[in-house]
């Protein structure tokens, strides 16, 4: 029945129209053995109609397991007949995208009984592994929820569903509170619409790292086709709603550091909120409520649809994305806006500058804040001191402002630093449970059920207290009752950081001004080039091939002084411990400026993060006037750089 279609995809492949990898796998999928009829006429179509380089998107890799799961396209750039056949909502097809590199069933099944098969290896004594599911907002999350679940049920296992979508820092709560071996989330984050993606937990809560990472894509990999499409029948699989929201919302709120200010100025804090069409909405008004603080939201942004409608992107990242939340903020007299993105575990920042206009904050600003509010304030009650700050701890990634270094500096607190990726923050967290559990002779059940001042109690004599940690791109999180960036929790903070500092007759800024004053002026600058698909690939590889091959000797006029490579070189924390591999390189400049260049693990990128600082002369701090001088120039060449590094990286993108 489809030996023309097979011709015609052989003979372009022998054109060079389609790569050799997407025409073998494009086969695989035309086994009507294996798939349903609308599949299979899904592919006839793109061959029909010589869609080649949709194909070769499709179909030139498998959907890699990676160590935090799947992401990808779930809506095709063509979408075929088949495919939409009838979308059930506005702007969605009724089926996903076919192809083995696609977010669709076949994957999201293989991937669920990879996971379960490996949860019976390192566990043999639990027959029935017990898996928490969550999802945002977005085009088939909550399909694909519902799939995994009833094939963990089919396979034996024990699945719950949250009631509707869930933010994931209430999934990685959700595991750890459940007492579960797993859980997933279903949700890409802040990519397009066209996206989706698959992100595992383990049973601390926090995403797998290895040796569980590894084990996982060994399991999944072993999956047998035609076991995946071997669908079983109706399978029970459990529901969880309103009890966890009111245990995990318990634990946020309990983050407030000055209860006692929040109370008598909370009411004087107006906020714009926005949970960007995601799932921010099912939480994050309530909690500012619960502050005091007069809450204000986008309604055109508040109702969960999956096609982003009002934003380019749903980002909190992009000044777009936050355009309509700072008119209103701007018609109200609000003092801020807070923005989530649709899985609710990065938040956003505008607050009002010397002119009275609203400015946005960066992550590493956003960040900053918080490190040096939270300490600041415990320090100042005595719950941090001379005698137990070595055992406090703040946590950044690798290429989050070196600011944070400072602020850890000044109040004497370690500061370890990870590679980019939360999961490592929360393998820290991990590893200090596991020192104070053998220390104070807990068990994890009981640990988990303390409460957030009994734990960091408990910390600070026995292990290490997590004060807070973040990276960059937007995500947060403090104490230990999940593992996870948290946006409903960065919420709950900022608004406390913004309320205290307006008890002082501070604006945001000007607290931010008064630790650039003292420690220095940090600025950062992310730079990113976009190269999708499969020469998209290829052209990213060709730029991390050539750093490490042939790095750069000068940039911008300065001398390269040194280039870490991050996956040859052994690097170790201020822990001792050493950093997993990974292609990351470091280049420092002669003027002690410095840029990283890493390839994005969940989206078709190559991410540039440049560093600048000045410091204040010794023993001083600078005058408004100087840090305003300081700001500027920083700024300026931090601007001429990235201009070199991209002329560059172009460059290097098309060398064989």
């Amino acid at each position: 029945m489809f030996d023309l279609v097979r011709k015609n995809l052989t003979q372009a492949r022998d054109r060079g129209l389609v790569l050799p990898s997407a025409h073998d796998n494009c086969l695989f999928w035309l086994d009507g053995k294996l798939f349903e009829p609308w599949v299979l006429e899904s592919v006839r179509e793109l061959v029909e109609k010589e869609q080649w380089s949709e194909i070769n998107d499709r179909f030139y890799k498998t959907l890699a397991f990676g160590t935090g799961g799947l992401r990808g396209r779930t809506v095709g750039r063509v979408v075929t007949s088949a495919e939409q056949e009838g979308g059930a909502e506005e702007g969605c097809p009724r089926h996903p995208a076919v192809g083995s590199n696609c977010m669709n069933d076949f994957n999201v099944r293989r991937a669920t009984m990879g996971l379960i098969n490996y949860l019976r290896k390192v566990a043999p004594e639990k027959t029935a592994p017990h898996v928490v599911f969550a999802h945002d907002t977005r085009f088939f999350s909550r399909h694909f929820a519902e799939l995994a679940g009833n094939t963990v049920a089919e396979m034996g296992g024990k699945a719950t569903l949250f009631e509707g979508c869930r933010a994931t820092p209430e999934l990685s709560f959700a595991v750890r509170e459940l007492v579960a071996d797993a859980g997933v989330v279903v949700t890409a984050s802040h990519n397009p619409s066209h996206d989706n993606g698959y992100k595992v937990y383990f049973c601390d809560g926090a995403q797998v790292v290895e040796p569980h990472a590894s084990g996982i894509i060994r399991e999944v990999n072993a999956v047998d086709a035609a076991a995946v499409c071997a669908r079983g029948g109706a399978a029970v699989v459990e529901s969880a709603g309103r009890e966890l929201d009111c245990a995990y919302a318990t634990r946020v709120l309990a983050l407030v550091v000055e209860p006692e200010v929040v109370r008598n100025h909370g009411g004087k804090l107006k906020i714009v909120y926005s949970p960007l069409h995601g799932t921010g909405a099912v939480l994050v008004p309530g909690l500012l409520k619960e502050m005091g603080a007069q809450v204000l939201l986008v309604e055109e942004q508040v109702r969960a649809d999956g096609r982003f409608p009002t934003v380019k992107s749903p980002n909190p990242e992009n000044a777009e994305a936050l355009s309509m939340s700072i008119a209103l903020a701007e018609r109200e007299k609000a003092d801020m806006v807070l923005a989530t993105d649709p899985d609710c575990d990065r938040m956003g920042v505008a607050v009002r500058n010397r002119q009275g206009r609203m400015e946005l904050l960066s992550g590493n600003q956003i960040g900053s804040l918080m490190a040096h509010y939270r300490l600041e304030r415990l320090f100042a009650q005595g719950i941090l001191n001379p005698t137990n700050r070595h055992r406090a701890r703040l946590i950044k990634t690798v290429v989050t402002t070196d600011l944070q270094k400072a602020i850890a500096k000044k109040f004497k607190v370690p500061i370890p630093e990870t590679l980019t990726g939360f999961k490592y923050i929360g393998e820290k967290l991990e590893l200090y449970e596991r020192q104070l559990l053998q220390a104070a002779g807990m068990d994890t059940v009981g640990y988990r059920r303390l409460s957030e001042k009994d734990k960091r109690d408990l910390l600070l004599k026995h292990s290490c207290y997590y004060v807070f940690g973040g990276e960059e791109s937007y995500g947060y999180s403090a104490h230990d009752y999940e593992r996870d960036k948290d946006a409903n929790a960065a919420a709950v903070m900022f608004a406390e950081l913004a309320v205290y500092a307006k008890a002082q007759g501070l604006s945001v800024l000007e607290y931010m001004d008064s630790i650039y004053a003292e420690l220095g002026f940090y600025r950062e600058k992310l730079g990113q080039l976009v190269f999708e698909g499969a020469e998209g690939a290829a052209k990213i590889g060709n730029i991390l091939k050539s750093y490490e091959k042939a790095p750069p000797k000068e940039m911008n006029g300065q001398a390269v002084v040194s280039v870490r490579d991050y996956a040859t070189e052994e690097i170790r924390d201020c822990e001792d411990k050493v950093l997993p591999k990974e292609r990351l390189f470091f280049v420092e400049l002669q003027n002690g400026a410095r840029y990283a260049v890493r390839g994005s693990g969940t989206e078709p990128k190559i991410k540039f993060y440049l560093f600048a600082h000045e410091k204040p002369p010794h023993g001083k701090r600078f005058e408004a006037r100087e840090l305003d001088a300081v700001r500027e120039r920083t700024i300026r060449f931090l601007e001429e750089l990235w201009v070199a590094i991209e002329k560059d990286a172009r460059r290097r993108a098309d060398l064989a």
